[in-house]
């Protein structure tokens, strides 16, 4: 509870991965995947609930087993590419008997946040008083994005001949804590809308694993 606001997280883990086949149940020094997630989260001083989402028996019983929530499984067609994700949140709020206020959407796929980050990003949205904030991890420097025309022909962009230093901060989403007021994302139906604020996380905590080197990227840091 923040104030006298209750919040509930939603980890999110389907069984259909393509880039990493099993990876939420895939052991990641030591720990199958979704157990960092549902460990970071029973750490938090805020949430008052966490509940697992998944159309996974496999993912529910080792989620259970590492003390997460599976009150329910996640229909079908929740878990494909193409679901959206706000139907699956939707669907979970729907299915507790509860009320909150706050819902935080926690992605099994972000190993290395920890419980400060869950209750940063939570505590900011609060104080704020954002309807939504989404964590970030500072971008490169070395950012520019060149594209081609239909002949190869490079179409660079003005700044390209800046020194890196030179270059603003930028920031891109780590995929770590997504965090709203309920009834907003209800009408929005997405964490990205006008008011959202921004929770920076460091480098080191914000690998999102997509593909068999994040795998083994958030592994080595893991073991340091």
């Amino acid at each position: 509870m923040i104030g006298d606001s209750r919040v509930m997280a939603i980890i999110v883990g389907r069984g259909g991965s393509k880039g990493v086949p099993r990876k939420n149940v895939r052991e990641l020094a030591g720990k199958p995947l979704i157990a960092w997630s549902i460990e970071a989260a029973s750490q938090s001083g805020v949430l008052d609930r966490t509940i697992v989402s998944t159309d996974d028996a496999e993912i529910a019983d080792v989620a259970r087993s590492h003390g997460g929530d599976v009150p329910f499984l996640r229909p079908s067609p929740m878990a494909s590419d193409t679901a959206p994700i706000i139907d699956t949140i939707i669907h979970a709020v729907d299915n507790v008997a509860e009320q909150y206020r706050y819902i935080v959407l926690l992605q099994a796929t972000s190993p290395l946040r920890i419980a400060a980050d869950i209750d940063g990003a939570i505590e900011l949205c609060h104080q704020t008083g954002a309807p939504a904030c989404i964590s970030l991890v500072l971008a490169p420097k070395a950012r520019w994005t060149i594209e081609m025309d239909s002949s190869g022909r490079l179409l660079l962009p003005a700044d390209i001949t800046k020194q890196r230093q030179e270059l603003p901060d930028a920031y891109q989403p780590n995929g770590a804590v997504y965090v709203a007021e309920l009834n907003w994302l209800r009408s929005q139906r997405e964490f990205y809308g006008p008011g959202a604020v921004g929770y920076v996380m460091p480098a080191e905590r914000s690998v999102d694993i997509d593909t068999e080197l994040d795998f083994l990227l958030a592994e080595a840091i893991l073991k340091q």
